[in-house]
C-alpha cells in the first residue's frame, strides 16, 4: 500500500512538472492570464468606487488578454508574499507597478515600460524640505516594496541611518494615517503612488520632495525562465503601444509622463537622423 501511495504522488508530482526536470507554465496554453496585484497600489491597480479591480497596468493587461482572446483573471496578493505566489503557481506575473531595478535575475521581465522614481512626501507644515531634514525623524514605507530596497541600498545607507526609524507599513493608506496622527513624519513611495494619494487627498496637505531617492523602471515579472508567456503577453502590449492604446491609458491614469515605451526606437531614430545630416553636410 506505501509503495502505490508513493506512485501516485510522484505521478501526480510528474504532471505537475516538479520533476523530471520538466517546468509547467500556465498561460499560453490555457488561455488564462492570472494577474497578481496590490489592489491598494493605484494608479496602477486598485478597486474603484464600483468595486472592480482597475488601474493603469490591470486596464493594459485586459487589452492583452481581449486581443488574445483568453481569460484575465485579477489576483490581489499581499505584497510581501509575491514571490510565493508566483512559484507556486497562483500567478502567472506581478503586474502593479513591479519595479525591475535590484531584482534583475529574481525574474523573467518584460522590456521596461514605465520610468519611476521612489520619493518622500511630508505634510505642507513639516517645515520638511530636503532628504536632509529627515535627519532624527520617523518615516514609513510599504512592506517589501522597491521603496524600502531603495533605502536599505548602500547608495543610500547614510540617509536611512540618519532616521529615528524606519518602519514598515502593509500599505499606503496606512502610512498616510500615520503621518495624519503624527506617528511617522515622512513616507517613501513611488511617484506615481504619491501622485495619485495627494490628487485623492485634501489639496496642500502633502509635498513631494524634489530631491528622488531612486530613479528605477516598471516591467512585467514572470516566473523565471517563463519566456514564452513573457513574449507573447509583450508582443500584444507592444501592438497597443503602436495602436495609440497605451498613450490613452496612461493619460486616464495620468501617468503619461512616465512612459518609456518605443524609447530606443526613438533614439534610434534620431541617431539616423544626425548621421544622415552629418553625411549630407559632409
Amino acid at each position: 500500500m506505501k509503495k502505490k501511495a508513493l506512485a501516485v504522488v510522484l505521478a501526480a508530482a510528474m504532471t505537475a512538472g516538479m520533476i523530471s526536470g520538466v517546468t509547467a507554465y500556465a498561460g499560453v496554453e490555457d488561455k488564462t492570464l492570472v494577474v497578481g496585484f496590490d489592489a491598494e497600489y493605484p494608479p496602477f491597480g486598485y478597486m474603484n468606487d464600483e468595486g472592480e479591480y482597475v488601474g493603469f497596468d490591470l486596464d493594459v493587461a485586459q487589452l492583452v488578454c481581449d486581443n488574445l482572446g483568453w481569460e484575465l483573471v485579477k489576483t490581489p496578493i499581499n505584497w510581501d508574499s509575491k514571490d510565493m505566489e508566483l512559484n507556486s503557481g497562483n500567478i502567472d506575473c506581478i503586474w502593479n507597478g513591479f519595479t525591475i531595478n535590484g531584482r534583475e535575475d529574481d525574474y523573467t521581465w518584460s522590456d521596461p515600460y514605465l520610468n519611476n522614481e521612489q520619493v518622500m512626501v511630508v505634510a505642507a507644515d513639516s517645515g520638511i524640505e530636503t532628504l536632509a531634514d529627515l535627519a532624527g525623524k520617523n518615516v514609513v514605507v510599504q512592506a517589501a516594496s522597491a521603496a524600502l530596497d531603495a533605502l536599505n541600498s548602500d547608495d543610500n545607507k547614510d540617509l536611512t541611518a540618519s532616521f529615528a526609524s524606519l518602519t514598515e507599513n502593509p500599505d499606503y493608506n496606512t502610512a498616510f494615517m500615520n503621518i495624519d496622527s503624527g506617528a511617522a513624519d515622512a513616507v517613501a513611495v513611488d511617484i506615481g503612488v504619491a501622485k495619485y494619494q495627494l490628487a485623492q487627498r485634501e489639496e496642500g496637505k502633502y509635498v513631494i520632495l524634489d530631491e528622488p531617492i531612486q530613479s528605477e523602471q516598471y516591467g512585467i515579472g514572470f516566473k523565471k525562465g517563463n519566456e514564452e508567456l513573457r513574449d507573447t503577453v509583450w508582443a500584444e502590449v507592444m501592438k497597443l503601444y503602436e495602436a495609440g492604446e497605451i498613450d490613452k491609458l496612461a493619460e486616464q491614469y495620468e501617468v503619461a509622463d512616465m512612459l518609456c515605451l518605443g524609447e530606443e526606437a526613438d533614439d534610434a531614430a534620431a541617431e539616423e537622423t544626425a548621421e544622415d545630416a552629418a553625411e549630407e553636410a559632409e
